[in-house]
């Protein structure tokens, strides 16, 4: 027997902002749900309707909203396995959606969030549960809109059902007297990052911070603080957050991207600037600085926090910290071995890089899309030699640092 568990009202049926949303009870729940790909998809029906279908082991709660501004479908979950499921796999084309991914959005919640090319409202929404095996499907269908309609529309929904992201939270250091270095492993959860041969940069960058967490806490004197442990999604404002609330001393952003742009391979430290090095490096924040959006994340008047005079002052000290502390890994990593890129050290406006009292660099320890840097990143052995070098490299900026600023204050 199947029985449709939830049926949703239409968008144009009053609600402000057009939000669907229905918690699922009454279910008893056993461990997380597995999505199949096999019977999964998206296509384009013949009605000119867009269908979403995803088959699951269970019945799950679930909420659908759209943002605009990129248009975004978003699907929530209480919590659901992608384990083995591919965006290309999902897609088919001329169906109005051009991008779809998918992962965890903060711990117990998972999230999907597909690109749209036009405006399109979610019509009919359902999840059709099956007694006999206990298998779900989720249905949803999207219809054509108006651009004023669909904004009007848009907008994250207020529901103490479903509860704002939390990153993890790690714990700010005992002695506030100790060197603080937070490691910033980017991406993560819903936003991948690059991905090449069955990997993702998400979840090379937390294995890279885990090992170079362990180099740092064994030179002694030193408490590190990553702001994530897990595969989780942590918005850039909430890591540059961490940071400050950690006390950091320094703040080292790790990045394995992939760039179509001619050849980018070996291993580069960026700095904070309002003008990019290079073409390359401007697309590479570019795409860094939607992190956000990429996770479906509503920055709707959301404040910029580095602008202001104060914050300028502040950086005309921080600036030559963080550019001496890119000079130290550079030639830490290069004695390591390296490969080092060609132009090894260079700058954009990277928003995890803004903190105004705190040096800030971002490191590209390689480029997924180079085959030598893939081959050197996913080789456990390599990462032992590239993150001891880092850590010989913060360590011996940490002590040239102290002096300068000794010097200063004399």
């Amino acid at each position: 027997m199947i029985r449709i568990f939830v049926v949703f009202i239409a968008l144009w049926a009053g609600l402000s902002p057009a939000v669907f949303a229905q918690a699922l009870s009454g279910v008893a729940l056993s461990g997380v749900a597995r999505v199949d790909p096999a019977r999964s998809g998206i296509e384009q029906t013949w009605l000119g309707r867009t269908s979403l279908r995803l088959h699951l082991s269970q019945g799950v709660p679930f909420r659908v909203f759209t943002l605009d501004d990129p248009a975004r479908l978003v699907l929530d979950f209480r919590e659901v396995d992608w384990s083995g499921v591919r965006a290309a796999d999902l897609l088919a084309e001329e169906t109005g959606i051009d991008g779809i991914r998918f992962g965890t959005f903060q711990p117990g919640w998972s999230r999907l969030v597909a690109d749209l090319t036009r405006p399109m409202l979610p019509g009919d929404i359902g999840m059709a549960l099956d007694d006999a095996t206990g298998d779900a499907i989720l249905t949803l269908s999207l219809e054509a809109a108006d651009p004023q309609a669909f904004a009007a529309a848009s907008g994250v929904p207020e529901d103490t059902l479903w509860p704002q992201p939390q990153p993890d939270m790690p714990q700010a250091p005992v002695a506030d007297d100790r060197f603080v270095v937070v490691i910033d492993p980017g991406h993560g959860g819903v936003d991948p990052g690059a991905e090449r041969e069955g990997l993702s940069e998400k979840l090379l960058m937390l294995e890279i911070a885990f090992e170079l967490r362990e180099a740092l806490i064994r030179a002694g004197d030193m408490d590190v603080v990553l702001t994530r442990e897990s595969d989780v999604f942590v918005s850039l404002q909430s890591r540059v957050a961490q940071a400050h609330r950690a006390g950091a001393d320094l703040f080292v952003s790790l990045h394995a991207d992939a760039l179509s742009q001619g050849g980018a391979e070996g291993a580069t430290i960026y700095t904070l600037s309002d003008e990019a090095s290079d073409t390359a490096t401007a697309h590479l924040a570019a795409r860094h600085n939607r992190a956000d959006i990429i996770a479906g994340a509503d920055l709707t008047g959301s404040d910029d926090e580095v602008t202001g005079v104060l914050l300028d002052l502040a950086r005309q000290e921080t600036e030559p910290r963080s550019m001496a502390l890119a000079q130290a890994l550079v030639q830490g990593m290069a004695d390591a071995g390296g490969p080092m890129n060609n132009r090894p050290l260079r700058q954009a406006g990277f928003s995890v890089l803004k903190s105004a009292d705190i040096p800030s660099v971002l490191v590209e320890v390689g480029f997924l899309s180079s085959k030598r840097d893939l081959e050197n990143i996913r080789n456990p052995a390599w990462r032992r030699k590239i993150v001891a070098g880092m850590a010989r490299s913060i360590a011996a900026w940490r002590l040239s640092d102290q002096a300068q600023r000794e010097l200063v204050r004399q």
